[in-house]
């Protein structure tokens, strides 16, 4: 089995980086702080700021001033504009491409450490893996991207009244989920790159003595024929062809 432990310490330096980045985005389906809506009316929203998610909607009120009250929003409910929609599809497709990426890049890398593969089966492992983190991190990338120009553009959504939140706020500022999820996104792409990049090692092939041909074969034959070995010496002219004189 040849060594090959040392040709990939990026890779496994992107596979500790991309379960890092998978674990954020994760982070980033779980967080409420998508968007934080400024709200002027204080007699229910107690903080005046509630929190936007892709799954719910915050706020602490004056009834709960300890606790937060939130609403769930479903795919299937009307009023949840489509950047949020596809947010909820898109969030958990990258989590599960995470995990395949995570268990993909692991394989690989324990087949470098372990494994008895050839080339052309290690090369296409590592460059699956790669293609995960990659395609992982630029879905991330779609849904946080859209939500962040909603945001910037101060996009309105129409809560029905159990909510309790206008369909407008005073103004909008991009949460802390957004950015979290732009971090994960730019790790796990530059962990994939890391593993498109990995190059199997060349192995060298000894070089064959080239027949002599000809007259200057019979020369060397004839120059070899009379001389006895001694393993006393270390460098017997005799054993020198005549074109190396």
């Amino acid at each position: 089995m040849v060594y090959l432990a040392h040709t990939a310490h990026w890779q496994f330096l992107g596979l500790v980086i991309g379960c890092v980045g998978w674990i954020l985005t994760m982070v980033t389906a779980g967080q409420n702080e998508w968007r934080l809506w400024y709200i002027e009316d204080g007699s229910v929203v107690a903080s005046g700021i509630a929190w936007v998610g892709v799954w719910r909607a915050c706020f602490y009120s004056h009834s709960f001033p300890d606790y937060e009250f939130c609403r769930s929003m479903g795919i299937t409910d009307t009023f949840v504009p489509l950047e949020i929609t596809v947010s909820q599809v898109v969030v958990m497709a990258t989590v599960v491409l995470g995990l395949a990426g995570n268990m993909v890049g692991a394989y690989a890398v324990r087949n470098i450490y372990f494994g008895q593969k050839t080339p052309k089966f290690i090369r296409l492992v590592f460059c699956g893996a790669g293609g995960l983190y990659v395609l992982t991190g630029a879905c991330c990338l779609v849904p946080l991207i859209w939500n962040m120009r909603s945001v910037l553009t101060n996009q309105t959504i129409a809560f029905p009244p159990e909510f309790h939140l206008p369909p407008a706020p005073i103004r909008q500022k991009v949460g802390v989920a957004i950015w979290i999820g732009i971090g994960a996104s730019i790790i796990l792409i530059f962990s994939g790159l890391l593993f498109l990049s990995y190059r199997y090692p060349i192995r060298a092939q000894r070089l064959t003595t080239l027949p002599i041909s000809g007259e200057r074969h019979h020369q060397h034959e004839t120059a070899m024929s009379g001389v006895k070995w001694d393993s006393r010496a270390k460098n017997n002219p005799a054993f020198l062809a005549e074109e190396d004189l």
